[in-house]
Parts: C-alpha cells; structure tokens; sequence
C-alpha cells in the first residue's frame, strides 16, 4: 500500500517565498525571511477601534464593520436621536432621528440605506423611520408599539420581533416591512425582550433575551426563521440579555450581554448548527448594538453609557509563523 511519506515525503518544503495558494495545514520554511511557517486556522479576536462621539446604550446599529451606523439610545438619563456614521477608522455625528428614543431596532445592509424602528420616549413606540444616507423620513408605525425588541435585513424588507408592548411583560409578535408597510407574520414560539437578530426578513436567527415569564431571567434559546415560521434550534451556550448580534441565520455573532446579572463579554458564533464560544470581548457590556458579519463584525456603545468601539476578525484560515517555545 502507498504510504503518505511515500507520495509526500518527510522533509518541510523550503521556498523563497510564500506560496500563492497554500492549503490548510500546509508547512514550509520562508529562506527569504529564514521563518517556519504554515497555513491554519487561527481563532477569531477583538480589537479596540476608534469610540463613538456620544456614548451610550440600549441604541441599534446598521450596515457592516467599514461602513457601519449608530442610532438613538440611552445617554445617561437622556434619550438621544443622535446618529454616527463609521467609515472604519472613526465615527462622524450626522443627522438625528426625527423621534429621539431608547431600546429600539434597526436593520440596514449600508450605512446609507437603515431602517430604526420601535423603543421608548415618554411612552412606548411604534414609529418606523427610513434613513438616505442624509436624513430620516418617517414611514408607517409598526402595528405593535413595542421596547427592546430585535430586528434583521435592510431598510425596504426588514424583520421585527420580540420585545415589550405597552402592557410590559413581553411579546412574541413578528412583523415584516416591504418598503412601505408592517405586516404581522407567525410568531416567536418564545415571548421575550432584550433579544438580539440576525440575517434577513426571510432568513433570520432569534436569540438570547429576558423571559419575565414564567423564567423572569436571561435565556439562551434560539430560533431560526424560514420566512413562514420559527423553529427552534441549538441554544446559546451563555444565557444571557441585551447582546449584541449580527451576521445571518447561518453565519451570526453574538457579544456581550447580561449574564445572569453582570454584563458579560462573552462571544459565540454560530454555523448554521450550533453555537461556539470563541475569544471574548475586551470590555464586557450589555444593551450594546452590532453591524457586520460572524467574520468581520462591529460591537459599539453598551452600558453604562460606553463610546468604546471594538472590531471582530472571525475564525480564519490564514498564513502563520510557527515558533517553539
């Protein structure tokens, strides 16, 4: 029988410089830069970027890790309409929502094109608000008022799900926007608030939350939306409230929270199947917001009244120096 050894050989391939199309697991030695190197899977990890102008919690955030927004939120005891943009490197205050608000949605594939929607002012919300890139323009409420509720997809077919109406507790109402209008969809099979979303109005993740009953805690249920109705799926390894999240239903993120009763900074990413716990979070916050993807995501603001800005690089295979210690 032909052995590997047989085919491959023993000896570490020496070149004078890296391969242009290397494999996973592939070694070599670098004569140009005398360096051992190989082509593996390196665990995903967060970086501090440059901080939002208005620090704050429980806003909602757009778009992807270069190109990103932030809106609305708690400033202290002050409900802001304030709105940033993030070009990658910082973030420039432009113009505010027409309805300043807390613990609201948001859903936007650009930090030109977002959609903010639900919260609370002096009473609970229902206003739906369309950004351009320039401004806001306010659209058709939601048909049910709702706090601290999750939404997915873009600014003309967006996802909203989950919250507190107005009579408190916590809902399980699912809504879906085509542009114009809000249409009630099949619900949550678990009513909670403080929940975080993921992917788009026809493919979408569900997870985390606060279940004031009967668990009157932080949960770790997941749920997956096919564009007709939520089944349940693997659990978050951390139960916990108020994370962040992004990416889509096969591919999402989700950071920090409360858990069970601190803020936490523990990261999980999800593969379509299951949760993994990966590198966490440099500074642990709750009812912060998200942009981007399981791979390149963003996490900003977060109580109390944070500006601090990190960046996520996802699990990848890429080209590493090997050393011995």
């Amino acid at each position: 029988m032909t052995t590997y050894k047989e085919i491959y050989g023993t000896n570490v391939e020496v070149l004078a410089s890296d391969p242009s199309n290397p494999v996973e697991g592939q070694i070599w030695y670098n004569s140009t830069s005398q360096t051992l190197k190989g082509y593996a899977l390196v665990a995903g990890s967060w970086a501090t970027a440059g901080p939002l102008n208005t620090g704050r919690n429980s806003l909602a955030g757009a778009g992807i890790q270069t190109a990103a927004l932030a809106f609305g939120g708690a400033a202290g005891p002050v409900y802001v309409g304030n709105t940033e943009s993030y070009n990658g490197t910082s973030w420039t205050e432009l113009n505010d929502l027409n309805t300043a608000r807390t613990g609201l949605a948001g859903a936007g594939a650009t930090n030109t094109a977002a959609l903010a929607f639900g919260g609370f002012f002096t009473g609970y919300l229902g206003e739906t608000e369309s950004w351009n890139g320039s401004t806001w323009t306010e659209l058709n409420n939601l048909n049910t008022i709702r706090n601290q509720l999750a939404g997915t997809g873009t600014n003309t077919a967006a996802l909203a799900f989950g919250g507190q109406p107005d009579l408190g507790g916590a809902t399980a109402v699912n809504e879906s926007w085509n542009g114009t209008s809000w249409t009630e969809l099949n619900d949550l099979n678990k009513a909670r608030r403080l929940l975080a979303g993921a992917g788009t109005n026809t493919a979408a993740l569900a997870f985390g939350g606060y279940e004031p009953t009967p668990a009157n805690d932080a949960v770790a249920f997941t749920e997956s939306w096919n564009g007709t109705s939520w089944t349940a799926v693997n659990a978050l390894n951390n139960a916990r409230y108020a994370p962040g999240g992004d990416g889509t239903n096969t591919a999402a993120l989700t950071f920090g929270g409360t858990s069970p009763s601190t803020p936490a900074a523990a990261t999980e990413t999800w593969n379509g199947t299951a949760w993994t716990v990966v590198n966490n979070l440099n500074t642990a916050r709750s009812f912060l917001a998200g942009a981007g993807t399981n791979t390149a995501g963003l996490a900003f603001g977060g109580s109390p009244n944070l500006a601090s800005t990190e960046e996520w690089s996802g699990p990848a295979v890429q080209t590493v120096n090997i050393t011995v210690s």
